[in-house]
């Protein structure tokens, strides 16, 4: 069973249950997968909304790879599909709030109340 407080999902695609974790290493392989360096540059690149097949596949390969799974990407490459692709972007989209979550920090603070 998946553990969220450690950034841990069960999912599900072609048949194929997986437990999906960012991990340091996992991030590292998704960089040089989607040919960025730096997670701002990963940042950028995901929020771009350009998200191509071969995106997903680097992803949740190295995610399930972070988890402890043994699946490489050709497997993924190879599991069939079916009505699964919404639910691979949904896994991506929750890994990534997951591990990128500041619980509740704004990047902006509001300024400073007046005192009375």
């Amino acid at each position: 069973m998946a553990n969220l407080h450690r950034g841990e999902i069960d999912c599900a695609f072609g048949g194929k249950r997986l437990k999906l974790c960012l991990t340091l290493g996992a991030l590292a392989e998704i960089e040089a997968g989607l040919g960025v360096e730096g997670l701002a540059a990963l940042g950028e690149r995901l929020s771009s909304g350009r998200l191509a097949t071969r995106d997903l596949v680097a992803i949740i390969g190295a995610a399930a790879r972070g988890a402890g799974e043994r699946i490489d990407d050709d497997e993924l490459l190879r599991l069939p599909i079916g009505r699964d692709l919404p639910a691979m972007v949904e896994a991506v989209a929750t890994l990534l709030g997951l591990a990128f979550a500041s619980d509740g920090a704004t990047e902006n603070p509001p300024p400073p109340q007046a005192l009375t």
